[in-house]
């Protein structure tokens, strides 16, 4: 088991020959027993859970100071977005150089890893590189754009309700509508 997998274990009081689930982002499931130590365990069965929100969210994540980043990303990855682009705007107060973007991101995995354990989501969002904001919000994306914006003028309780097919990623509506946050 992974290093933060031994935490868990040893966080829930295990023992050997515990029942554990196991995932590894493909979208199966695995029931495994523990062995000896706690670093490894038994696989004994494998399981198709698909338990994916139908909507293909991308959400554009400005970058936050301190623990809010992760906190963001953490309900982002429990909600069911399926893509997390961290984004500097230009009001960020947090500036990152390229290698220590590099280290937040691989911070960020972590934090996306812990709460699809916590959540029982086994297949972890894609988490892109850092990016600008002209980058990611013109960047080619299909569906539905929304821009919340504390400046909009339509909420989005206001908006006509999509149909599943305008929510699907092939679909070719691209309205950015500015919307109260």
């Amino acid at each position: 088991l992974s290093e933060s997998a031994q935490r868990h274990v040893a966080a829930l009081r295990l023992r050997d020959g515990d029942a554990i689930t196991l995932f590894d982002g493909s979208g199966d499931e695995w029931g495994a027993e523990l062995l000896a130590g706690r670093g490894r365990a038994r696989l004994t069965s494998r399981r198709a859970a698909d338990r994916e929100s139908p909507l293909a969210l991308t959400l554009l994540l400005g970058l936050s100071a301190g623990d809010r980043m992760d906190y963001a990303i953490q309900k982002a990855t429990e909600l069911g977005v399926r893509q997390i682009v961290p984004v500097m705007t230009e009001r960020s107060v947090v500036r990152l150089s390229a290698e220590r973007a590099t280290r937040r991101l691989a911070h960020w995995r972590g934090v996306v890893l812990s709460a699809c354990e916590q959540c029982g989501r086994n297949r972890p969002p894609e988490l892109a590189p850092l990016q600008s904001f002209d980058e990611a919000i013109f960047a080619e994306r299909t569906g539905l754009k929304l821009l919340l914006s504390p400046d909009g003028d339509q909420r989005l309780g206001e908006r006509e309700r999509p149909d599943r097919k305008s929510t699907r990623l092939n679909s070719s509506h691209t309205d950015i509508s500015r919307m109260p946050s």
